[in-house]
């Protein structure tokens, strides 16, 4: 059988994680970590393959997905593992993902880095994955395919170190604007519960990942980060986000 579990607040990682998982078969099952709702109590044999997606921030896995991760049973599954990133780098993304999900009783059989919209900095890798995107991830899904059927059980070689310690947190707290019209969707939608569904004007700070899980939801556009704090973020990542990085497959 093969899962999808994801961790996509503004939906680039899923986008990444459908277009491989197409290519490696027919998804039965989509566990959706962003939904607090969400049930991870599932347990999974060595019948069953996985691919595991989540967004890079600063380099590292969100604590929010982390968390879940952590209490999935793998029971010797097979683990793709996917990390979206915003052009920048994913830095030890991946190493830390693995980790995760070895403790949990996965197996690794691949890796994927791939390039999607920065989920700040939406200029940056600006509608990726595009149609080349799509081509490499579904060109990846084969080889990976093909390494299942041939019974190849050996581990890949990942970049980057497993990093203790809690991931940096960003601080870059969306506001509500002038359109709000109380309805509530971001509240629902922030996968760390810190908007108030009551008065959806207050955020918790000490909750907020700057995931733009409420940003991606919000139907009048009336959420959004203080420009300032936009142009800023954008300055410090035009060197190192402005020429285009290339998808990668580690196998």
């Amino acid at each position: 059988m093969l899962s999808e579990i994801i961790f996509s607040p503004t939906g680039g990682t899923r986008r990444a994680a459908d277009i491989l998982a197409a290519a490696l078969g027919d998804v039965e099952d989509i566990i959706d970590l962003c939904d607090r709702n969400t049930d991870i109590t599932t347990s999974f044999d060595g019948n069953d393959t996985v691919l595991i997606a989540v967004p890079s921030y600063s380099g590292r896995v969100p604590s929010a997905a982390a968390e879940k991760l952590a209490r999935l049973k793998g029971n010797g599954a097979r683990a793709v593992l996917l990390c979206a990133y915003g052009n920048r780098a994913y830095d030890d993304t991946l190493a830390e993902l693995a980790d995760i999900v070895e403790k949990s009783g996965f197996d690794i059989t691949a890796a994927v880095a791939a390039v999607t919209e920065h989920s700040i900095v939406r200029k940056y890798a600006e509608g990726r994955p595009d149609k080349c995107d799509e081509q490499a991830l579904a060109s990846f899904g084969e080889k990976i395919r093909e390494k299942i059927a041939s019974g190849d059980a050996i581990r890949p070689t990942l970049p980057g170190n497993v990093t203790k310690g809690k991931v940096k947190e960003l601080g870059f707290v969306p506001k509500t604007g002038t359109g709000c019209i109380s309805c509530g969707l971001c509240a629902d939608k922030c996968p760390t519960g810190a908007i108030d569904p009551h008065n959806v004007k207050k955020t918790d700070k000490t909750k907020c990942i700057s995931c733009m899980a409420c940003v991606a939801a919000c139907p009048t556009h009336a959420r959004k980060l203080n420009g300032d704090v936009t142009t800023v973020a954008s300055l410090m990542l035009k060197k190192v986000c402005s020429e285009p990085k290339k998808n990668e497959l580690f196998i």
